[in-house]
């Protein structure tokens, strides 16, 4: 359906390659905190980390996940996490979806003129699957 569900804002944050850790974490601090001034959003999903990357990947997402959850927890903003299986059912309506699949189905549940970008389609998948959570059980 999707009707209920309206596309406010969405982006990646891409720090220089030269960055140092704090750097970029402050920065996707930051940036966070723009958008939810802008956007005051009642909740927040958030996929939880898929354990079949490299140990880097997984602590540099453990890292970045950590701050989005501080960020906000600081604002007073629930965050629900969810599985990639459970991200992708809500939104493809099968668990093991492709990306592609991911991408497209993003595009068309929030009526997009182009295809999001993998990362900002993730993160999207992620809020359609919360907005369909609270529609059946709202805060």
């Amino acid at each position: 359906s999707g009707n209920y569900l309206r596309h406010v804002v969405h982006g990646e944050i891409k720090p220089r390659k030269d960055s140092l850790l704090s750097e970029v974490l402050m920065d996707i601090s930051r940036n966070l905190s723009t958008v939810i001034a802008e956007t005051n959003p009642q909740a927040v999903g958030l996929e939880n980390i898929f354990y079949g990357k490299n140990v880097r990947s997984l602590i540099r997402q453990a890292q970045v996940r950590g701050v989005v959850i501080l960020t906000c927890a600081e604002k007073a903003i629930p965050v629900f996490e969810y599985s990639p299986l459970e991200v992708k059912k809500a939104v493809v309506g099968y668990g093991r979806a492709e990306k592609r699949q991911v991408q497209m189905m993003v595009k068309a549940i929030l009526k997009l003129d182009a295809m999001p970008p993998a990362d900002a389609a993730d993160a999207l998948a992620a809020a359609i699957c919360q907005a369909n959570f609270q529609k059946e059980q709202p805060l």
